[in-house]
């Protein structure tokens, strides 16, 4: 069953991806799946969305967190690169993760690009609810989707029911 979001979110998919059901598409955490239109050698980039409440916790330690339960399902995985940025009230991280997985029989090399927003719970400030918005893509198709999942997460807003 999909998980929901500790905070509702809203927000706009690129041209041609499509929603998803999570548990038809192997995803069954997650709250929120698109698929991207074309996929590469039988492989089709996705988008995810996950999220939880944290007390107290910084971002690194949710990326941390995400990269163990990636190896938990993957094997090794390689951390290409991690950033802060945003601010004290919306901060946000981003990583870039490498790895092999069997996909459909197939061992495929994966690229995962992930971002982690950090929203303060209005009703309890020692809460901070993290929205995860994932990218997973073969290493060479990548760089091509990055640009849709980037106009992706710029337009997840807080939900205020407007």
């Amino acid at each position: 069953m999909p998980s929901t979001l500790p905070v509702p979110i809203e927000f706009r998919l690129p041209d041609g991806w499509r929603p998803a059901p999570p548990d038809e598409v192997g995803a069954s955490t997650a709250a929120f799946v698109a698929l991207h239109p074309g996929p590469d050698s039988g492989f089709t980039a996705n988008i995810t969305i996950d999220g939880e409440f944290r007390a107290g916790g910084r971002l690194t330690e949710s990326a941390d967190e995400s990269v163990q339960r990636l190896q938990a399902v993957a094997g090794p995985v390689a951390v290409v690169s991690r950033r802060e940025t945003g601010t004290e009230d919306a901060p946000a991280l981003t990583q870039r993760l490498a790895f092999s997985a069997v996909v459909d029989g197939v061992r495929r090399d994966l690229v995962q690009s992930q971002v982690h927003l950090g929203l303060l719970d209005t009703g309890n400030p020692h809460r901070q609810a993290v929205i995860r918005a994932y990218l997973t893509a073969t290493t060479t198709q990548h760089d091509a989707v990055l640009p849709d999942f980037q106009e992706f997460v710029r337009s997840i807003r807080p939900d205020t029911g407007r």
